[in-house]
């Protein structure tokens, strides 16, 4: 699909202009004229060449334009009014000339939710259902209202995850780069020092230049080994075997397991209350929520539970059987299903997981930050000390 853009006169005589997203000029003039503009001019958009760095649209990109989307529609603007304006003020580019194809769909005669299905990287499943549930409830204004909450609440959950790992990274980069520095130039130095004294070296010091050596010889080597190791390993996590793999032995991991569970809860619990409150249907809610669920073991988890509630079971039940949920966890939701109000104990779990992701989040800063500062001490003063025994043992057979 092109983009076309258009001067014209409107209906109350005002020159506009605009871009609008068609299959051909014929129909790029036939939805100007639907909108009661003359089109003086039409043409295609030339392409544009460039690299952006910020491509890639975020969650954040995401919550930003579904609170304007709902601002502007809760006062009353036509959807595709909507679409025009926020294609236009949205700084990131891919997102902005998606909007700018779904405008051009609705135009055509799409449904909104089936218009924005066609961009699936951008707009996930959960996004579209619960936009086609707003749209067939007849209260759109209200669901994009708690999809705007819902992807904020989300994106403040990820943002901490994230900020918990900056300073434990940074320690380890600087580890790594002051170890390979001794290695490959200070420990030359000694190296170079103890062949002219000849003698035996202590282990701890045949151990440290021999690695030295390793690294002078085969640093390209090594880099392009790890570089191999790291792609396949990427390669393995996107199959679907490797991510449930990978996902099942990052819950094992003491800390980080109990941390990406307690945020896959708190994820599941934030998802499946939304859903419910949009008024999709029980099993549809979990379906999706099983797919954005962020770890392969729960979803297959929720998905044989689904299986069995379909069978006639409750929801509790084989939510238990899955052996990912705690009992607090299960306890609620079955009191919910007997009060007829699930989603308001999900909403209860989800903000009891929040604060528990919270208290993870400094649990995990607290100990790696010790953990790494006294491993980067050992890695540095285990190679100091290791070119430093020879000269003791020297100082002592002269004394």
């Amino acid at each position: 699909m092109a983009t076309f853009q258009y001067k014209g006169i409107s209906a109350s005589n005002k020159e506009v202009s605009g871009e609008i997203a068609a299959e051909s000029r014929a129909e790029a003039l036939n939805l100007i004229k639907n909108q009661n503009i003359r089109a003086l001019t039409v043409k295609k958009k030339p392409m544009e060449f460039s690299i952006s760095l910020g491509s890639r649209v975020k969650l954040l990109d995401i919550s930003r334009f579904t609170r304007q989307f709902s601002a502007m529609s809760s006062a009353g603007l036509p959807i595709v009014q909507c679409m025009d304006i926020l294609s236009n003020q949205t700084e990131n580019k891919t997102l902005a000339n998606a909007i700018r194809q779904v405008s051009g769909d609705i135009q055509g005669g799409s449904a909104l939710a089936e218009s924005l299905s066609k961009h699936p990287k951008i707009f996930n499943s959960l996004y579209c259902n619960m936009v086609a549930a707003g749209e067939t409830s007849g209260n759109l204004d209200g669901v994009l209202q708690r999809l705007a909450e819902y992807q904020e609440k989300a994106n403040t959950l990820v943002r901490k995850i994230k900020s918990a790992m900056i300073y434990p990274l940074i320690l380890g980069i600087i580890a790594v780069a002051v170890t390979a520095l001794l290695l490959t130039v200070v420990v030359p130095i000694f190296s170079d020092m103890f062949s002219e004294l000849g003698g035996n070296l202590p282990a701890p010091t045949k151990i440290v230049l021999g690695v030295s050596n390793f690294l002078r010889a085969y640093i390209i080597q090594s880099l392009a080994v790890l570089a191999i190791l790291i792609l396949i390993l990427l390669r393995y996590r996107k199959t679907e075997k490797g991510s449930y793999v990978l996902d099942a032995l990052l819950l094992k991991i003491p800390v980080f397991g109990d941390l990406a569970r307690k945020s896959s809860i708190s994820r599941f619990s934030q998802t499946l209350s939304t859903l419910l409150d949009s008024g999709i249907s029980i099993l549809k809610a979990l379906s999706i929520t099983a797919k954005t669920a962020g770890n392969k073991v729960l979803e297959r988890g929720i998905f044989l539970a689904i299986e069995k509630i379909t069978g006639g079971q409750s929801i509790a039940e084989p939510l238990s059987e899955t052996g990912l949920f705690p009992p607090m966890v299960i306890h609620m939701i079955a009191v919910g299903e007997k009060t007829g109000d699930i989603s308001s104990m999900l909403n209860k779990i989800s903000t009891f997981y929040e604060e528990e992701v919270d208290a993870a989040v400094d649990a995990l800063t607290s100990i790696l930050e010790p953990i790494m500062i006294v491993f980067l001490g050992i890695i540095i003063g285990g190679i100091l000390l290791a070119m430093y025994l020879p000269m003791f043992e020297m100082i002592n057979l002269i004394g």
